[in-house]
């Protein structure tokens, strides 16, 4: 498991098909089936496929994707987090997810703020985006905390409900509280 990214607290490592277990307990609590959406996985397997098919390939395609977030403390995974081109989208989009045990404690923001210089500083990003559903407060005050603006909503391809996209150039500025 390669580590892409270290904070204070977190590690940020490429998820594998070992995490699957961690994996099909996020993507089915009740906060990513609302504000995320359903992605089909039922099962261990489901999960693996998920893995591969989604960030181990975006690993490959464009050397970065979701990654797994690891409490350095505990050693435990608490949620992922991590740069994504999809479909639909201008341009490349930071993304995160945490289990509801950490949430509060400051990991999503500590992990975009880590992915957001890796995309800058290792993969030559001036831009980056985000979306989220326009009542995930929440994500919302992470994404304004980080300097990302609304820019306007929109239908992601496949979906029938309304998203928020925001962005943030990241030409000559480190991402804020980065040191």
């Amino acid at each position: 498991m390669r580590i892409v990214a270290e904070t204070e607290r977190l590690t940020l490592r490429e998820l594998d098909e070992d995490d699957a277990p961690f994996v099909l307990r996020l993507v089915n609590e009740p906060s990513w089936l609302r504000f995320i959406g359903d992605r089909g996985v039922r099962t261990v397997e489901d999960a693996r496929r998920y893995v591969r098919d989604g960030p181990r390939a975006s690993y490959d395609r464009n050397g970065f994707g979701l990654w797994c977030v690891v409490e350095k403390a505990t050693g435990a995974p608490v949620g992922i987090c991590g740069l994504v081109r999809r479909e639909g989208l201008p341009g490349v989009d930071v993304g995160f997810a945490f289990l509801p045990a950490a949430w509060g404690r400051g990991y999503a923001t500590e992990s975009a703020r880590a992915a957001i210089a890796l995309g800058r500083d290792a993969h030559g990003l001036e831009h980056v985006l985000a979306i989220t559903s326009p009542d995930n407060d929440a994500s919302i005050r992470v994404l304004e905390r980080l300097g990302f603006s609304r820019e306007r909503t929109l239908r992601m391809p496949g979906e029938d409900r309304e998203t928020v996209l925001f962005a943030r150039d990241l030409r000559g500025a480190a991402p804020r509280g980065a040191s």
